[in-house]
């Protein structure tokens, strides 16, 4: 079952207005879904990885523009939610970070800034 804390995150980027109160109810029945049918074996000597993290930094002011943090189990669910901010550019390949994530990779999984718009972007697994 879903811990309180991966829910009361759900509920908190409806509150902030980071995602709508459909997407969150989406969000929270995946949620329960992966739980349910969890099979995944974490790596070995590894703790098994349990927020997926996005940073979009201005570069200009040097702020935070954009913070997400989602639970590991709704990765899928957000990508496909997500999937409309991914940066239209030969350079970024979105291919190497789903498979980065899927292979237990823990860390800095993507860094790609935009000069041009004055963004940069990361993506954490931790």
């Amino acid at each position: 079952m879903a811990t309180t804390e991966e829910r009361l995150q759900i509920l908190k980027m409806i509150e902030e207005g980071k995602i709508s109160a459909s997407e969150g109810a989406e969000l929270l029945r995946a949620l329960d879904q992966d739980t349910q049918g969890e099979t995944a074996v974490p790596l070995k000597g590894a703790s098994k990885p349990r927020w997926f993290r996005v940073r979009v930094t201005d570069l200009n002011q040097g702020r935070n523009k954009v913070s997400v943090n989602i639970p590991m189990g709704l990765v899928n669910v957000g990508i496909k939610m997500g999937a409309r901010f991914i940066p239209d550019d030969e350079n970024v390949e979105f291919q190497q970070v789903m498979e980065a994530i899927r292979g237990g990779q823990q860390g800095k999984v993507f860094d790609y800034t935009n000069e041009e718009d004055g963004e940069r972007v990361e993506i954490f697994v931790e």
